[in-house]
């Protein structure tokens, strides 16, 4: 079985090292190996996003490197659907791997649907319902054109049943594998030995570590700024705040005088992207976490740690139910309040339920691949 996976982001690239070491294991003692390849798109090009992830996290390295880059919504997936027409043409999968909601995974599912190949979509079924999310559009849609659906979660089965799918007629197959983000937290957590607290002159519990990188967050310059000045709000009256900053965000914040203005006098740290090793360390021992970004939610949750969501909305609801998670909006004033409330919270005492698989969602999927791939056969 040949299968194409498709990377192009940092969460990808986590998610993809748990599967692609499941399938390395797999091989060992297989009849009948899986040939995996691996597209890397470009979407994030700067070493700090990319490059040492497959370092540090152990990955094959790409067998295509597309470097599409930076770019609007259409320009960005466009170009990735023409390079990867042409690389699924010349390689012609048994089955074309995809992870997520990025715009690497949208190019992904429709140029392989286009050319016929059947779609295998890991986190399959998430939705937020919010339809101005780019994101929320990719997941979609890309579920639509996806034989093998593959959900980290029982809500996100549910999600599907309630769209139609599976539906007899397309064939499609649904199952509830488990998270691989939490394989992936088990595994690096025992390799995580990063002097990144020490580096940052910081204590285990003593500050917040912030995320920010959503385009509804960063493209509209009223909500980058109300999210700066609740950060900055709450570095001054609890604890100091650290927050790796996504060079695309830095750049629109350079190109901006009155958000220049603001980080040059806030008293949060922004700093440089870090490492996934790093950002393990950075989250653990975290007091607590501020963020829009949903991988960003569970990893908080994997490593015990209460955190607030800066959106609207989340496709992880099963963590606001259980109490790890609230999400607080767009507004300064309700994000603070969101942020005093957890900090009340012992996380300690907080019931931790099993929300997301055993750790073993990588060979769950592997497992999977593997039968689909025979059922094709006969």
């Amino acid at each position: 079985m040949k299968v194409l996976t498709i990377v192009g982001a940092r969460p990808q690239f986590i998610k993809a090292a748990v599967v692609s070491r499941t399938i390395a294991e797999y091989n060992l003692n297989a009849c009948e190996p899986i040939q995996e390849q691996i597209i890397h798109t470009g979407q994030h090009y700067d070493q700090n996003m990319s490059d040492i992830f497959f370092d540090e996290m152990q990955i094959p390295r790409p067998h295509y490197q597309l470097a599409v880059g930076s770019g609007s919504h259409a320009l960005q997936t466009g170009q990735m659907l023409i390079k990867l027409e042409e690389a699924m043409m010349l390689e012609n999968p048994d089955m074309v791997l995809i992870y997520g909601d990025t715009n690497s995974t949208l190019a992904g599912a429709l140029a392989a649907a286009k050319l016929h190949i059947p779609v295998a979509h890991v986190e399959a079924g998430l939705r937020s319902f919010n339809h101005n999310m780019p994101e929320e559009i990719n997941r979609i849609l890309a579920d639509r054109v996806s034989s093998l659906l593959l959900c980290p979660t029982v809500e996100a089965v549910k999600n599907l049943a309630s769209e139609g799918i599976p539906c007899p007629r397309l064939k499609a197959k649904v199952v509830n594998t488990g998270d691989v983000m939490n394989d992936a937290a088990i595994f690096y957590a025992k390799l995580s030995n990063s002097s990144w607290l020490e580096q940052n002159k910081l204590l285990p519990h003593q500050y917040i570590l912030a995320t920010i990188h959503r385009a509804e967050s960063t493209d509209n310059p009223e909500n980058l700024k109300n999210l700066m000045a609740a950060l900055d709000m709450i570095s001054r009256k609890h604890y100091p705040i650290v927050w790796p900053m996504h060079p695309r965000t830095r750049n629109l914040i350079s190109s901006n005088p009155e958000l220049s203005k603001l980080l040059a006098t806030s008293a949060f740290k922004a700093i440089e992207p870090i490492g996934y090793l790093d950002m393990v360390c950075a989250e653990k021992h975290a007091r607590l976490i501020v963020t829009d970004s949903g991988g960003v939610q569970k990893e908080a949750f994997f490593h015990k740690v209460l955190c607030v969501t800066m959106r609207t909305e989340t496709e992880w609801v099963e963590l606001v139910e259980a109490g790890w998670n609230m999400i607080a909006g767009l507004e300064p004033e309700k994000i603070v309040a969101a942020v005093e409330q957890m900090l009340m919270i012992d996380p300690q005492k907080l019931p931790w339920p099993d929300l997301y698989g055993l750790g073993n969602a990588g060979q769950n999927i592997v497992k999977e691949l593997i039968k689909w791939s025979r059922e094709q056969a006969r």
